[in-house]
């Protein structure tokens, strides 16, 4: 009988090749899903892991597989920006106040760990910056004078099949040249340059800088009376006005465009339906936005008390929505609809930018 005898040599080298093939798998199948403060403290495992993480393979292939909402960067109006993380022990940045770069900025855009600041002084440039590996680069000069009330967005959608990072930078912006209108111009980082639309948007409105988001090739801004959505397509380079809803603000969930807002303690959440709804017969059924989440909220359920009259959501994407009522800034948690304070913000002109904790290179 075999009972009682000692495992033999080829059933311990079987052990031993299950526990190897489960450290490459986690290392290759694992790693590249985490935040890049969890990937700094994990080059501390051992020299194989060190080696991996520091190669920009690696760096390419985490920016592909993390894209979840990691925190956000906050910044008061003359004050240096400051970092907020959804979870502290994973997600951070070095240097929250960006001071590597030439120049003091304000925080203009975010897209998938790629960061767009604005320079404070002389030509007032703008940067692109990877905050976790403080790599930056100066824009050259727009051809166009933006003016204080231009409303920008970045766009940096990560591919497998492209290892080098290319994004662009959409600024609208009001026309010098016509009452009442809008133009695009787009910086192009495969082209290294800047290049004007021709098309203009006319209409007496005027666009929300901080509520651009980009779904699918077509880039979306809130106007200020919130009535109303300048839609931007930039393949065709030609926009569009789209239904909107008072008090509503922009996010991105599912790859779908959404309209989110928070009233009278629910949080209800709007998705794009059908854009040509405005074009219908009268007296049609076809809805412009289709109600696909109401979550109630309970005073109770964020520490504090807070109110949520006169709340404002500032982010809305990748399952999570922030909003900011008063000098309160929390999160709410589609799935688990738990809520949670983030910071206390000094002043009720606070920006707000949410960011993805990424490897990217460019």
């Amino acid at each position: 009988m075999d009972r009682g005898k000692k495992p033999g040599r080829f059933l311990g080298a079987m052990n031993s090749k299950i526990y190897l093939d489960l450290k490459d798998i986690i290392r290759e199948h694992a790693l590249p899903f985490l935040p890049a403060k969890s990937l700094f403290r994990f080059t501390g495992v051992c020299r194989d892991w060190k080696l991996q993480i520091s190669t920009p393979f690696f760096a390419h292939n985490q920016s592909n597989s993390f894209r979840t909402i990691s925190g956000l960067f906050c910044q008061v109006p003359g004050d240096p920006p400051s970092f907020i993380s959804l979870d502290p022990k994973a997600c951070g940045v070095p240097d929250p106040s960006l001071t590597f770069l030439p120049d003091q900025v304000d925080v203009r855009a975010s897209s998938n760990g790629l960061l767009c600041c604005e320079g404070r002084t002389g030509e007032k440039a703008f940067y692109i910056c990877n905050p976790v590996s403080k790599q930056w680069k100066k824009l050259p000069k727009p051809n166009a004078n933006h003016g204080p009330d231009s409303a920008i967005v970045l766009i940096f959608e990560p591919s497998l099949l492209n290892f080098v990072a290319d994004y662009k930078l959409v600024c609208a912006f009001p026309s010098v040249d016509f009452d009442n209108g809008y133009e695009f111009e787009i910086y192009s980082s495969a082209e290294e340059s800047w290049k004007i639309s021709g098309e203009i948007c006319f209409g007496n409105r005027k666009l929300l800088p901080r509520s651009g988001v980009h779904v699918k090739g077509v880039v979306y801004w809130m106007t200020k009376n919130g009535s109303s959505i300048v839609a931007f397509d930039l393949m065709k380079e030609r926009s569009q006005l789209l239904y909107g809803s008072y008090g509503s603000s922009l996010g991105v969930m599912h790859g779908k465009l959404c309209l989110v807002s928070v009233s009278r303690q629910l949080l209800v959440v709007n998705v794009l339906s059908n854009v040509y709804s405005n074009t219908m017969v009268m007296n049609s059924n076809a809805k412009t936005w289709e109600e696909k989440l109401r979550i109630p909220l309970s005073n109770d359920a964020v520490p504090g008390g807070i109110s949520y009259d006169q709340a404002l959501v500032v982010f809305a994407g990748s399952d999570v929505v922030v909003v900011q009522a008063g000098r309160s800034v929390f999160s709410i948690d589609i799935k688990t609809k738990e809520s949670a304070v983030l910071c206390s913000a000094a002043d009720h002109d606070v920006r707000i930018i949410a960011y993805v904790n990424s490897l990217v290179y460019f």
